[in-house]
């Protein structure tokens, strides 16, 4: 039981060390997890309609940036993806988003589209449209504690705790 138990430990570690290296070895200057110009809805279960990128993953904003000031910065952006487009463009947002798409300049120079003026994120643990893992959760970064929600037209998504202490990435 107890070798089994160590198993399991080492198996976590290693895949977490997979994604953050992934997400540090990767800069957020347009790639393409996350860049997108357009931003629409789509209904996710247990939660209700959510902004999505272009690929249909869910959208998040954090209270702490509800000025549209950027904190999430180095390796805050391996986890949560600045939702970035093309410097000069225009976020376009279909039918069923309300409230205004915008953009604001993060201090390594990319673009980063806004929702009322709340930057957007993709979650890295989301792995395909239709998730909402991120939605209700605490985590800190640099000295700043963040609180993060799935963006919803009419604001925040309810906040839903991930299963145990802490979310484990």
């Amino acid at each position: 039981m107890r070798r089994h138990q160590k198993v399991l430990g080492l198996a976590a570690v290693a895949i977490a060390a997979v994604v953050l290296t992934a997400g540090c070895s990767s800069s957020n200057d347009g790639a393409a997890t996350g860049t997108s110009s357009t931003v629409s809805t789509h209904d996710v279960p247990n939660i209700g309609t959510v902004l999505v990128n272009s690929d249909g993953k869910t959208l998040y904003f954090t209270d702490q940036e509800s000025s549209g000031s950027i904190l999430c910065k180095g390796a805050c952006t391996s986890i949560w993806i600045p939702l970035t487009v093309a410097g000069g463009s225009t976020p376009t947002a279909r039918a069923g988003v309300s409230g205004a798409l915008g953009t604001v300049t993060r201090p390594d120079g990319t673009t980063q589209v806004t929702h009322d003026g709340k930057p957007l994120y993709l979650f890295s643990l989301d792995t395909a449209a239709g998730q909402a893992g991120g939605n209700g959760v605490s985590d800190s970064f640099d000295g700043t504690s963040f609180l993060w929600h799935a963006a919803t037209s009419t604001g925040s998504a309810p906040a839903q705790s991930p299963a145990g202490p802490g979310y484990g990435y």
